[in-house]
């Protein structure tokens, strides 16, 4: 079984096995099922585990050297025309943003520590007031909005209509990160994954479905996972 850009998933029912579990190898992903597991529950734990699976294999993939390592010299942002030249120099600062010259200057003591501070900092900054503005265009209301680093999550919505938004979806084109933002806002009027929650989604955003694959297969950058 594929699964967006990961390797062909081997699913091994075993006799002794009392739940699914899943193994990220170098070469392959491994899917262990108990004896009488059904097809659905089977997709069913795939599609819940596919987040995790692309970070984990991205992570493992660069870790084993499979991944080119050079750091960018250049960065895309969701909300700027275009991309940030970066230069890594010797500095006080961790990093310095100069939006006007579309430069990014990060220290080069650890700069690719420094170079995923900046974008934690930036979607901080910037994601918040992307998500008020598209609450204003579609009309659905939140509470508040906290941007984290979850491993498994572009997003969430808790039931008290705050939002939370993964940083990572700064690295996306902004379209992409509009959808996560509609698909959050939508769980403020349906708490559910529900026909009527993805009428809602589809409301706002005519090619979700496009964009929801777009999300789960483009791979964000190694250093983005290293600790």
């Amino acid at each position: 079984m594929m699964l967006s850009d990961l390797p062909e998933i081997q699913i091994t029912p075993h006799a002794k096995a009392t739940r699914l579990r899943l193994r990220v190898e170098p070469h392959q992903i491994r899917l262990t099922v108990p004896k009488y597991c059904t097809q659905r529950q089977i997709q069913d734990f795939l599609q819940q585990s596919e987040q995790w699976m692309i970070e984990t294999w991205h992570k493992q993939q660069a870790q084993q050297g499979l991944v080119q390592r050079d750091l960018p010299n250049q960065l895309s942002l969701f909300n700027l025309a275009k991309p940030l030249n970066i230069y890594y120099q010797t500095q006080k600062q961790n990093f310095i943003l100069d939006l006007k010259q579309h430069c990014l200057w990060v220290s080069d003591r650890q700069p690719a520590a420094y170079l995923k501070a900046f974008v934690i900092a930036y979607a901080k900054e910037y994601l918040p007031i992307y998500l008020k503005q598209v609450s204003s265009e579609t009309g659905l209301k939140y509470g508040d909005c906290s941007i984290r680093q979850p491993k498994t999550r572009w997003g969430s919505c808790s039931a008290k209509h705050d939002i939370m938004l993964n940083s990572g979806l700064v690295f996306f084109p902004q379209e992409i990160t509009r959808y996560v933002a509609v698909h959050e806002l939508a769980h403020t009027k349906h708490f559910d994954h529900s026909p009527a929650f993805w009428v809602e989604v589809q409301r706002h955003d005519m090619d979700y479905l496009q964009h929801r694959k777009q999300l789960k297969t483009m791979p964000l950058p190694w250093w983005w996972y290293d600790e």
